[in-house]
């Protein structure tokens, strides 16, 4: 990648995560002069890892799922996808385990999933679970088109889709809804925790987040070598397009003149001209003034809307002895009452739900040397838990983690040191004026997905993308905000470039994520 410096370009993008390159790479392939910019030395922003002596491992997220989002982004640029990133198929979608000894897995397959689960609870707990993934499907569907793929959401358009009201339950949590739909406790625990991938209590998110399941049920990919190589592959072909990597630069301040962005300040004083930006960061680093005063009337509910959940998060290899593992893994505790109730008040219990992603287990046999793993803990974020010194940090999370673990059996031959532990305080770090929290606004309430800010601003010519912008959290969510931002700065023709100008090459999709329910006629079996 280029890492020339210029002074002037049509848009600059200030962070190099998911969105803010798929934002980049449309733009950059429209023959719009574009430059990124990251504090960190590579391009990916969560999509990060940490060196071990098995090869990197992922300390963010671990696997790809709603892939006709990937797939539509690399045709945008004239690509395939599956010619830049090898994609595995992950048949288990993931293996749960209980202190009693019980065991399930989840597969792509809905017909096998129940089959499981009948032999893991019985034929009504089956019924149950037929009955959950229509309503789950109900919602993905009604929700992707008047949510999801909308720049900005439609409470009309969901209010006229016929009988979507009556599947959000709008009244109860998502926890609430769950204890209604299955008689046995373990599964509206597991379905439960999905509300965690957004950064969220069951108890308080509402009932509708149970289409994430849905998502998953639609397909699940790792990717060989890592998630960071989606990222990598992506940056590659923005800079073939013509894009300016800038990595290894802190930006000071955003510039305006009048309601119009003008340009940036550096942390080394230098000044970048440009007509367009977009900001893939945090929202609330605006709202709080850590760029400055001039954004910070935008976006103003994330300065003051409570925070999603932050993690504990390992990143090591070991060689593992114990229970046989899947790609993705969860060790649950028996209540889970307890734990988010402490979330909640700030506190960390001792006795967590655990996730655990074995990154080099799943179709095949088992590494025999050592393997790499992430292991991620639920913690609050620094609002409600401020930071401790290291020592004292690492302690509490080792203590939390591998005892744990252990009494499911599972051991390592070593215990990883604070090199591999990444704590809210390090994403804080990683990440300024998050607070440490890893989803941006938490998702609690019927409303939170109209809360959040979208693409387009009250400042001509700055755009918002990523996972604390509207649709929200995850790889597909913050993927899909850069194509809005992307199309809402062609849309605005705020571009006054003095580079050349093009047609659009090919265009851009705008398919709806749905399709992730179909299998691709690429995809591996």
């Amino acid at each position: 990648m280029s890492s020339g410096l210029t002074k002037d370009a049509d848009v600059i993008v200030v962070g190099a995560g998911i969105a803010g390159l798929a934002a980049a790479a449309r733009l950059a392939h429209a023959g719009r002069a574009v430059l990124v910019i990251d504090r960190a030395a590579a391009p990916g922003g969560k999509m990060r890892t940490l060196p071990s002596e098995a090869g990197p491992v992922d300390a963010g997220p671990t696997v790809l799922t709603l892939r006709p989002i990937f797939e539509a982004l690399f045709a945008d640029l004239g690509e395939r996808l599956v010619d830049h990133v090898t994609l595995i198929r992950q048949p288990v979608l993931a293996r749960h385990f209980w202190a009693d000894g019980s065991t399930l897995d989840l597969h792509d397959d809905r017909v096998a999933s129940a089959r499981a689960i009948r032999d893991f609870s019985g034929a009504r707990s089956e019924r149950e679970f037929r009955d959950f993934s229509a309503r789950a499907r109900q919602l993905f569907e009604g929700l992707d088109g008047a949510v999801m793929c909308a720049p900005a959401p439609s409470l009309a358009r969901l209010m006229r889709t016929p009988g979507l009201l009556g599947a959000m339950a709008p009244l109860s949590s998502l926890a609430g809804s769950l204890a209604r739909q299955f008689s046995d406790q373990r599964l509206a625990q597991l379905f439960g925790r999905y509300a965690t991938y957004v950064g969220g209590s069951p108890y308080r998110s509402p009932a509708l987040l149970s289409l994430i399941s849905e998502a998953e049920a639609a397909g699940v990919w790792s990717v060989a070598g890592g998630m960071h190589r989606l990222a990598a592959a992506l940056a590659d072909l923005t800079a073939a397009r013509g894009a300016t990597f800038l990595m290894d630069t802190h930006v000071e301040r955003i510039e305006t003149s009048g309601d119009h962005f003008t340009g940036l300040r550096l942390s080394d004083g230098t000044r970048l001209r440009a007509d367009t930006i977009i900001f893939n960061g945090d929202p609330r680093a605006l709202a709080t003034g850590a760029l400055g005063p001039a954004p910070q009337h935008i976006a103003p509910q994330s300065g003051r809307l409570p925070r999603s959940l932050s993690a504990e998060v390992w990143a090591f290899a070991a060689r593992a002895a114990g229970p046989a593992l899947s790609h993705h893994n969860v060790f649950f505790r028996d209540d889970p009452r307890p734990e988010f109730d402490a979330l909640h008040e700030g506190r960390f219990d001792p006795d967590p739900t655990l996730y655990l992603c074995a990154m080099d287990r799943g179709p095949g046999p088992a590494p025999t040397g050592p393997e790499r793993f992430e292991i991620i803990a639920n913690a609050p974020d620094l609002t409600r838990a401020p930071a401790r010194p290291a020592p004292e940090e690492y302690d509490r999370c080792q203590s939390r983690t591998f005892p744990t673990l252990a009494r499911f059996g599972l051991t390592f031959d070593r215990t990883p040191g604070p090199e591999a532990l990444t704590t809210p305080s390090g994403f804080e770090t990683l990440f300024p004026a998050s607070a440490g929290s890893l989803y941006g606004q938490n998702p609690h309430g019927l409303m939170a997905a109209f809360r959040r800010p979208t693409a387009r601003t009250a400042i001509k010519g700055l755009y918002l993308a990523g996972g604390g912008t509207h649709p929200g959290a995850g790889v597909p969510m913050a993927t899909l905000s850069g194509q809005h931002a992307a199309e809402a700065i062609l849309q605005d023709r705020t571009s006054t470039s003095r580079s050349r100008r093009t047609a659009t090459p090919g265009g851009m999709s705008t398919g709806s994520a749905t399709a992730a329910g179909k299998r691709s006629a690429s995809s591996p079996s």
